[in-house]
């Protein structure tokens, strides 16, 4: 069976390049691999056959580069949506659209059993509440797309830490990315929560009021997505320290994390992986046998795309459980918008947060 996927949004994610990632004279002229649309074409049950997005430009651009047939590239969203018989349909809008995309796809005569939501889930925590509770109703899969949660390492290594015990009980961990915390660190977070397994319980944040973001994209709207960092205090009890201010040029996204049997230090971006387990006090460097090689954003990242499209198909046949459901990506968007709450008001956070603290929205690019 082939199933039939449609995208919400033309742009760098949805299969045209991001800026930061890759080559400018690539970007919005060329099929670029690590999108949405390159997943789909990495996957032989899956055929992409529609877009929307506002812009005609961007329509025509992403129609041309990935074979979309003219009367399939809708202006309107929601006339795609009347119009097409899709089983997946991809959510590629700014974080502050994903709701109102979200919703009205799963709602919608396209009748999709997966939505595949890019990350952050959304701009607020009662949006993304919303956008589960909607998909529950419509039994609609949403998969949003923390991409890390789709590459075979991540996975092995969570078992380690989770089922193996490598770290025994977890006491400390240090994190550090790029700015912005919603567009780019809710990468760092999510994968923090993953390996975890836990939510936050308190949280003090700072915000530095960079955003790269703005000035690369070359934007005219406002928004409140900016670099920060912080501490929090999970419910397991690990105290972990976060750094999100780094300008991309010169940032890694880097863990330390400290067991009572041992301790591990990833960095992605230069694809180190090393672990030491302790013993009788001592810590001794030890292979971690069965991960081929660590991390890297040229192999995993790319890649994980294609991973993510293949356990959406696993989905479809039934064969396999959401990896990145809402309700998971909701972990690592509260304390984002923790961190904003406890800057702008100097106070240490508690949480979950209370209803009317769940609507502040964080908008982002």
């Amino acid at each position: 069976m082939t199933y039939k996927a449609g995208i919400i949004g033309a742009g760098g994610i949805a299969g045209m390049g991001i800026l930061g990632m890759h080559d400018e004279d690539q970007i919005g002229t060329e099929r670029i691999r690590a999108s949405h649309a390159g997943g789909y074409e990495a996957n032989d049950d899956i055929e992409l056959i529609a877009i929307a997005d506002v812009n005609a430009e961007k329509r025509t651009t992403f129609g041309d580069a990935w074979d979309i047939s003219p009367d399939r590239r809708y202006e309107d969203h929601n006339a795609m949506l009347e119009s097409e018989d899709l089983d997946i349909i991809s959510v590629c809008t700014p974080s502050l659209l994903h709701a109102d995309h979200v919703i009205a796809a799963a709602n919608s005569e396209a009748s999709p059993d997966v939505i595949w939501c890019e990350k952050p889930i959304a701009s607020c925590i009662a949006d993304a509440e919303s956008m589960i509770a909607v998909c529950e109703e419509t039994d609609t899969e949403l998969v949003v797309n923390h991409s890390f949660r789709f590459t075979s390492k991540q996975q092995r290594l969570r078992d380690y830490i989770q089922n193996d015990e490598l770290l025994g009980d977890v006491q400390a961990v240090t994190a550090q990315f790029r700015m912005e915390l919603l567009r780019n660190s809710t990468h760092l977070i999510d994968t923090l929560v993953q390996l975890l397994d836990t939510r936050a319980a308190r949280v003090s944040g700072y915000l530095s009021g960079e955003n790269e973001a703005a000035e690369s994209l070359d934007v005219t709207r406002r928004v409140d997505d900016t670099g920060g960092g912080g501490f929090i205090v999970m419910e397991d009890g690990t105290f972990v320290t976060l750094d999100c201010t780094i300008p991309r040029e010169s940032s890694s996204m880097t863990y330390q994390f400290i067991g009572s049997s041992g301790k591990l230090y990833l960095n992605n971006d230069d694809g180190e992986w090393r672990y030491w387990a302790l013993e009788d006090g001592t810590h001794v460097e030890t292979p971690l046998s069965d991960i081929d090689g660590a991390w890297t954003w040229d192999e995993d990242y790319t890649e994980s795309f294609a991973n993510a499209t293949a356990h959406i198909v696993e989905i479809l046949n039934g064969s396999a459980e959401n990896r990145s459901s809402g309700r998971e990506a909701i972990r690592s968007l509260e304390i984002i918008v923790a961190l904003y709450l406890s800057h702008e008001t100097g106070a240490h956070v508690s949480m979950p947060l209370a209803r009317p603290l769940r609507e502040i929205e964080i908008t982002s690019w």
